[in-house]
């Protein structure tokens, strides 16, 4: 496991700062970014490095200077890129929700698949994607949202309007499921969509826990029977 350095590129006995602390500090004027590199195609490197990390070690136990290095960006051009590592967390916090919100797409919107089965297609792509990894990634919007209360204030909000786009994409995947006669008239799409990611946060929790995919398949089938048919 990588170095406990926080955000703000303390040395390791510094490590039990707070994620709030981290973004109170003041930015401070760092070197320009070396001649030739593309400013953007470095910012989208920077947000691909901190989704990779944060994804698996969550925002405050991840140390800025993993991330810098990784691209090769000096630790003081930093804010060149970002106005603060609160705006620096909530772009990998955009990212991910715009990476996650193509999956569902995907497959809880595949028409060619009928509608309960494209829960079950979002299931198994989710689980590839956490073999792919070997199991050490999990959900960068659950893992935040377990260690919210130590996030500057405004993350709070933004994990709540992630989680009802989510709820909305599968609200709207069990409504095609009505329709289809799959699920009974009376159903409350709503309700049934929030508990469903209730729930998946655990059982991918568990998942990592095991680095086993057999917790988000007992999900899937726990989910899917109890439906109103």
């Amino acid at each position: 496991m990588p170095s406990n350095k926080e955000l703000s590129g303390t040395k390791p006995s510094d490590a039990k700062s707070s994620g709030t602390e981290l973004v109170n500090k003041k930015p401070r004027r760092g070197r320009p970014p070396k001649a030739g590199r593309e400013n953007t195609d470095t910012r989208a490197e920077l947000i691909r490095s901190g989704l990779e990390h944060l994804t698996e070690f969550g925002f405050s136990a991840s140390g800025i200077d993993t991330i810098l290095k990784k691209v090769g960006v000096p630790k003081g051009s930093f804010y060149f890129y970002f106005a603060s590592k609160e705006a620096f967390g909530h772009a990998v916090v955009n990212s991910y929700a715009s990476y996650f919100a193509e999956k569902l797409q995907r497959t809880l919107k595949d028409e060619s698949v009928a509608p309960l089965a494209r829960v079950a297609l979002f299931v198994d792509d989710a689980s590839a994607g956490m073999k792919k990894h070997d199991f050490t990634r999990g959900c960068l919007v659950g893992n935040l949202g377990q260690e919210v209360d130590s996030l500057p204030e405004s993350f709070r909000g933004r994990l709540i309007e992630i989680f009802s786009e989510w709820q909305e994409h599968l609200r709207e995947c069990l409504q095609a499921a009505i329709e289809a006669g799959e699920l009974a008239a009376h159903a409350d799409c709503d309700w049934l969509a929030e508990v469903f990611w209730s729930g998946w946060e655990g059982a991918v929790s568990r998942a990592k826990l095991e680095k086993s995919a057999r917790p988000l398949a007992s999900y899937l089938k726990f989910y899917l029977a109890g439906l109103p048919k």
